[in-house]
């Protein structure tokens, strides 16, 4: 659907975040949402614990996706 306010703020303030770690010099992480919170996180830690989806979940991604 339509990006809301919230969604446009969020990617704006994720791009700038983005680029203000590849201005510091920053590499091997990535910027996320924590409670209202950009933050840095590393990149192994972000991708140490897979996430699954559970078959619920699957089926309704399946419904737009699909």
């Amino acid at each position: 659907g339509t990006p809301t306010a919230f969604d446009r703020v969020l990617a704006t303030r994720l791009g700038t975040a983005a680029a203000d770690r590849i201005a510091a010099g920053e590499s091997g992480t990535m910027v996320a949402l924590r409670n209202d919170e950009i933050v840095s996180v590393s990149l192994a830690d972000a991708c140490a614990t897979p996430r699954r989806l559970t078959a619920d979940i699957f089926d309704v991604a399946s419904t737009f996706f699909g």
